[in-house]
């Protein structure tokens, strides 16, 4: 059992669908984020408030929390086994090719884990009352996170970084999970080109208006 939970082809098909949760989860995220722009709170708050007392979304939460942590974890245990494995393919001489998002995908996946973590700090954990803050104001919160330049440097950083990440995980995700299809799969790498510059796109237009704008 445990070699079939543990292999490698099993954990990177668990991991694909985790990660192709998460992506469904991030168009939700930047909808509400959006409201930010307003210069009304209540759109912003409502929401918030919303995503933090509905029943389903809790249930839903838990779900991102796991998938989240379920990603993570293969992804990083995947990458050691293959920078322990790594010494003796080389020395056979049938070093395989690997691309450049490839090769990178797990600096780019702890990127963006260090800004989820602050993220946490920032926003979650005030609504857990692990941090001070008031949590039915997080518009006002928000606005005064993105008024500090630190903070904008690390956001844009990051979502510059998650870009990269998304572009290779989708299509990476399709393949993984045997969906390749001569028609299909160059839909699915030019829709992969479109998330992963609009998504991070989205989330650095609310980044550089509350800062230099607003």
């Amino acid at each position: 059992m445990n070699k079939i939970l543990f292999s490698s082809v099993s954990m990177k098909f668990v991991m694909a669908l985790a990660g192709l949760f998460l992506l469904l989860f991030l168009p939700v995220h930047l909808a509400i984020n959006l409201m930010l722009l307003k210069n009304d709170p209540e759109p912003f708050n409502s929401a918030a408030g919303f995503m933090s007392s509905f029943p389903v979304i809790k249930v839903i939460e838990v779900i991102l929390f796991a998938a989240l942590l379920i990603h993570l974890f293969y992804g990083i245990y995947l990458q050691i086994r293959n920078w322990i494995a790594r010494p003796a393919r080389y020395t056979t001489g049938t070093r395989t090719k690997v691309s450049f998002f490839s090769k990178f995908m797990i600096w780019t996946g702890l990127s963006v884990l260090t800004f989820l973590i602050l993220h946490f700090f920032n926003f979650f954990f005030i609504k857990l009352g692990l941090v001070p803050g008031n949590p039915d104001d997080f518009y006002s919160h928000a606005h005064a996170l993105f008024k500090i330049p630190a903070y904008n440097y690390i956001y844009l950083a990051c979502f510059v970084l998650l870009g990269l990440h998304l572009f290779h995980a989708f299509s990476s995700a399709f393949q993984t999970l045997g969906l390749n299809h001569r028609i299909w799969t160059p839909v699915v790498k030019v829709f992969a080109r479109v998330w992963s510059i609009g998504i991070p796109a989205g989330f650095a237009l609310i980044s550089l208006t509350l800062w230099l704008f607003r």
